[in-house]
């Protein structure tokens, strides 16, 4: 039977034929246009890369389920042993700016867990990995989370965090917020402690967050929902309510300051 480390492989071979097709389109004017229900934007680089994976993957594994942004729902993937969770590009936004801070974000889901997870930013060549029973590793090197406390901490965020009705007697930690445009690197940054957490306050999609969680998992950081429950995945409304993810020590600090 396969294991993680077979999925492992299959992943990282996709995302970087997912690079090689993005970068057709970045900086090039692609197609773009707003989903329906406010959903973003999505481009026709996410459609082809979107495309190729499922045929790529698929193909190789018939039997998983697939659940992907920019794919149909299908329920089937709820019954299935295995289930491939996709988002082919991650911050598609910056991708239309031209920015370089989009990534792919790919993971093999087993039950409620992820067992094998990449991302990958195909403009910088950053390719992190992770396996269930394995390190976590940027381009081959292992990774590790920073073991900050909370006064003075990095913390990759959006703005609506800092309000002062999400914590705890209204007080606001004093941390500085970053930001940067994929959700899946910034659970990565915080996984190799070049920020110190990644946090949001909102409901995540399973997509954005999957291959990330495991990957600052295996690296040594605490990694839950914004109430401190482990994330469950592969789930019929494939979300998530929002993470916290730190070093143990910082996880701890930002839990307990939060409104529960």
């Amino acid at each position: 039977m396969r294991g993680p480390d077979d999925d492992l492989s299959l992943l990282v071979d996709a995302a970087r034929a997912a690079g090689v097709i993005a970068l057709r389109y970045w900086r090039q004017d692609p197609q773009s246009w707003e989903k329906p229900d406010d959903a973003g934007p999505v481009t026709e680089a996410d459609l082809a890369v979107n495309d190729e994976l499922q045929r790529h993957l698929t193909g190789m594994r018939p039997d998983y389920g697939w659940l992907s942004e920019e794919s149909e729902a299908d329920p089937a993937r709820l019954d299935a042993r295995r289930c491939f969770i996709i988002d082919p590009i991650d911050g598609t936004r910056a991708f239309i700016a031209g920015q370089e801070g989009f990534s792919h974000s790919l993971a093999v889901a087993e039950g409620d867990r992820i067992v094998a997870a990449v991302v990958y930013l195909p403009v910088s060549g950053r390719c992190y990995t992770a396996a269930a029973d394995g390190p976590a590793q940027l381009n081959g090197q292992p990774i590790t989370p920073s073991d900050a406390g909370i006064d003075g901490a990095s913390v990759l965020t959006y703005r609506a965090a800092s309000d002062a009705v999400h914590w705890r007697g209204g007080m606001v930690p004093g941390f500085t917020r970053e930001f940067r445009p994929s959700l899946a690197w910034r659970l990565c940054l915080a996984a190799e402690g070049r920020f110190d957490a990644a946090l949001s306050l909102r409901a995540a999609w399973e997509w954005d967050i999957a291959a990330g969680s495991l990957i600052a998992e295996r690296a040594g950081a605490a990694v839950t929902d914004r109430r401190g429950h482990r994330m469950r995945f592969n789930s019929p409304r494939a979300m998530v309510d929002g993470l916290i993810v730190a070093g143990p020590r910082l996880h701890g600090e930002l839990l307990d300051a939060l409104q529960s």
